[in-house]
């Protein structure tokens, strides 16, 4: 069986290179991390791979690997595209299954066999320069993932660098470098290919199609290791996004979320987690949303009419479309789109209005402000203006926007329906959707994650307040912010470990 190189000593890969994975994965490393997979996980072009029994969430990831041609150690990163001898495709493969088991390592879940394919064919490194590379993958034909190589947030040189600095990397070894932003995961009959090539060079000089047919496994995980196990997170990260992992759904592709959208008339916001998310900042808030891969929840740009307002409420939604004299003529008067939402919203919701990101013209005026006090909504935000911008302000509602504007309804806009899904700042908001606001900003928290995403912003503001109050004693922030082993040690000694989570 050929791999296109001969078998390594090591396998060495990186988690997070690509900064359209970066973006997708919503955390940006400082340096470059590492995991090893085993030679027996190698397959070659035209290869099978099993998805165990009792799993469901298989990915590939297509990558650019490298083959170390002569012994490296302690070289700079100068010096580090000048070790690589060949480079060729790999398929990084991996279960999300178990992820939990490995917490990092990734032994068990990218080490099966036939986890690794390579090939067909490796280049020689002096093709082109450590930028000049290209990687695509494609499922079932259509292409899904495509990057190129001086995109990379660590190039290849100093990936050889910084391992040479921690062991002898040694003729044969491969790296692999990242995989970019289209990762997800393949079911069983679902053919994934991988190709790398010099797009720069003439001939445009090419490893070929790396080949892998997913087949379905017949034998379980026994009860002495840990077994197979996935959550509505791994799901989500899994598949790429919430709305890739639901459209997998429709397709009969995925399993359905365990904790769904809450239903018509369930609200998210129980009085536990609405007490949780009371005591917190929007920024801690949105941080345990980024570990979640959620990092376009902010409706920028806007801001709120009283200093100190906060806001929280599920969402009903309100969508403008660009003024057409007539579109406004038949659906700008009577009771339209805008006075439905008003006069209906219920006590709690927060109307949320797309308006374009359109500050040059009023979206709400004092009546319909009032309106929705009245009603006890939990406050309004739009991406537009305010008319009456004053007396909004003498209302105690909370109401987040762009600001000021005189201008009346029909300068800008034709109110045209509610309760859809809507462009509000920049961010999607559903119906149902829980928002949230501060002075620093307002984010959408999807329902079916509003309590763990509650639960860790708490822990994550304990932690804070007890980093603050060592800093306000004098302490530096180098090795405290965020927490080395001897001070996490020193934090878990003080609190009482679970004490984060109370």
């Amino acid at each position: 069986m050929s791999y296109g190189i001969d078998t390594p000593g090591k396998i060495i890969a990186v988690h997070l290179n690509y900064p359209s994975r970066v973006a997708q994965r919503g955390r940006t490393p400082e340096f470059p991390s590492y995991f090893f997979k085993p030679a027996s996980s190698l397959a070659a072009t035209g290869s099978t791979i099993e998805r165990p029994a009792g799993t469901e969430l298989l990915a590939f990831e297509g990558e650019i690997a490298l083959v170390i041609g002569k012994r490296a150690r302690w070289v700079s990163p100068e010096e580090g595209w000048g070790y690589v001898s060949h480079v060729t495709a790999a398929n990084d493969f991996g279960l999300y299954d178990l992820r939990a088991a490995d917490k990092g390592s990734n032994v068990r879940n990218k080490g099966g066999d036939g986890y690794t394919p390579v090939g067909p064919v490796a280049l020689e490194a002096s093709l082109a320069g450590q930028g000049g590379w290209r990687v695509r993958t494609w499922v079932n034909g259509e292409l899904v993932q495509e990057d190129t190589s001086d995109t990379l947030m660590f190039p290849f040189g100093q990936l050889v660098a910084d391992l040479s600095q921690h062991m002898t990397l040694e003729p044969g070894d491969v790296i692999l470098t990242g995989t970019p932003a289209g990762s997800s995961v393949v079911v069983p009959g679902d053919v994934v290919e991988v190709e790398v090539d010099a797009p720069g060079v003439e001939g445009a000089p090419t490893t070929g199609r790396l080949v892998t047919t997913v087949t379905q496994g017949t034998t379980a995980f026994g009860e002495y290791g840990n077994r197979p196990s996935v959550n509505d997170l791994q799901r989500i990260e899994a598949w790429g996004s919430e709305s890739e992992h639901a459209a997998a759904v429709e397709a009969g592709r995925a399993t359905s979320l365990d904790k769904p959208a809450a239903a018509e008339g369930e609200n998210p916001l129980t009085p536990e987690v609405r007490a949780l998310l009371e005591g917190l900042p929007v920024a801690t808030v949105s941080t345990a949303l980024r570990k979640r891969g959620f990092v376009d929840i902010f409706i920028d740009g806007v801001h709120p009419n009283h200093e100190g307002d906060r806001i929280l409420g599920t969402a009903r939604t309100l969508r403008f479309v660009p003024f057409r004299p007539d579109l406004f003529k038949k659906y700008g008067g009577g009771f339209n789109a805008q006075k439905r939402a008003y006069d209906t919203v219920n006590e709690g919701e927060v109307i949320v209005v797309e308006a374009r990101g359109l500050s040059s013209t009023g979206t709400v005026g004092d009546v319909l402000a009032l309106r929705a006090q009245v009603r006890g909504a939990a406050g309004i935000v739009t991406d537009g203006g305010v008319r009456d911008f004053a007396a909004v302000q003498e209302f105690t509602l909370p109401v987040f926007s762009q600001g000021a504007h005189p201008s009346v309804l029909g300068r800008k806009h034709v109110p045209w329906e509610t309760d859809v899904t809507i462009a509000c700042g920049g961010a999607a908001v559903q119906p149902g959707d829980v928002i949230m606001g501060d002075r620093d900003g307002v984010i959408v928290i999807p329902p079916h994650l509003v309590e763990e995403v509650a639960r860790d912003a708490a822990a994550q503001e304990f932690e804070e307040g007890w980093v603050a109050e060592q800093v306000a004693k004098g302490e530096a922030v180098d090795g405290l912010f965020p927490m080395n082993a001897e001070w996490r040690a020193r934090f878990e000694a003080e609190t009482g470990s679970g004490a984060a989570g109370a």
